[in-house]
């Protein structure tokens, strides 16, 4: 029974030990993807915090059960669900360089222009036909790209130089 047990406990720290290097090299990556997704900013993200403590919690329940599976590609999968769950019914961004695009646009853009995922696979998560994310993907660069164009908005009129116009 003793033998057991120790055996189990070992298994146990070893599949820790593996978890705890996954979070070390992918976590930054994950987090960023992220704030991607939620249009949060790096110094404010309490959100994308949230969504990625909800997806690696995720990944270590089924640890032990993964086989040839990717853990990074089965994190993010649970990351985008967990976005996008909620995020249908709430549009607005945080801030962030997404921010003007609606949830569903920047969970194509991050998937496919950040993290590479293939337009199939992104279909397939998504519930969407190919074309239908081509066609998103296609709108929401036309967007940031019109977004990135577009000077910055600031008061009206002309800087105040302090005068009043009269000679001093």
């Amino acid at each position: 029974m003793g033998q057991q047990r120790s055996g189990r406990d070992r298994e146990r720290a070893y599949r820790t030990r593996e978890f705890d290097a996954f979070v070390a090299g992918a976590a930054g990556r994950l987090l960023h993807t992220a704030t991607l997704l939620t249009a949060e900013t790096r110094a404010r993200n309490p959100y994308a915090q949230g969504l990625l403590t909800a997806a690696l919690a995720h990944t270590y329940a089924v640890w032990g059960r993964l086989r040839d599976e990717d853990p990074y590609d089965l994190t993010r999968r649970d990351l985008a669900a967990r976005f996008a769950r909620p995020a249908w019914r709430h549009h607005g961004g945080h801030g962030g360089v997404l921010s003007a695009l609606t949830p569903q646009e920047r969970l194509v853009v991050v998937l496919r222009l950040y993290e590479g995922v293939a337009e199939e696979q992104v279909a397939a998560l998504l519930g969407l036909s190919e074309s239908r994310v081509r066609a998103v993907c296609a709108r929401s660069v036309t967007a940031l790209r019109a977004a990135a164009r577009r000077p910055p908005t600031g008061p009206a009129g002309p800087p105040d130089t302090g005068t009043t116009g009269a000679a001093a």
